[in-house]
């Protein structure tokens, strides 16, 4: 069986991606699909990077951010900027288009759905003339854990 092949000789691929496009599947977009599925927090690529490393796993720095940006293009990942303004990632926990709650100080991000949000979003469009929109919302706070710890004088 030739590498990167099924059994009966095709290309091994993934199912088209949200935007239609095929993906291969390689042994570093797995590994990177499967480190993702073990976080329960977003993390920068340099920081998957180096869990890849320390796991034995053979993957660029380079081809760490096309795959993490290529699921964020499918839709299987979140991409969000932290504090200083670098990508992170973490696996959607929901399908489908969606909106985070953010903690200033801890990063805990919630993800939440926002109709009236999207309702204002393409009537604004609307009304300027514009088509094919898309939009993100990220509305930044204190968790209700570190509202608590500040009231606490923690």
């Amino acid at each position: 069986m030739a590498h990167g092949a099924n059994a009966d000789g095709t290309k091994l691929s993934a199912p088209p991606s949200a935007g239609g496009r095929e993906q291969r599947v390689t042994k570093q977009r797995l590994a990177v699909s499967a480190a993702l599925d073990e976080l329960d927090d977003f993390v920068s690529t340099q920081e998957l990077y180096r869990m890849l490393q320390n796991q034995g796993t053979s993957v660029s720095l380079a081809t760490a951010y096309r795959i993490l940006q290529s699921l964020a293009d499918d839709g299987l990942v979140d991409v969000l900027r932290n504090g200083e303004g670098e990508a992170v990632y973490r696996r959607c926990a929901v399908t489908g288009h969606h909106h985070h709650l953010l903690c200033r100080n801890c990063g805990k991000a919630v993800e939440v759905e926002a109709p009236a949000v999207e309702t204002w979003a393409a009537r604004t469009a609307a009304e300027h003339g514009y088509t094919e929109v898309a939009h993100t919302v990220e509305i930044y706070g204190l968790c209700p854990d570190c509202t608590a710890r500040k009231a606490a004088g923690a």
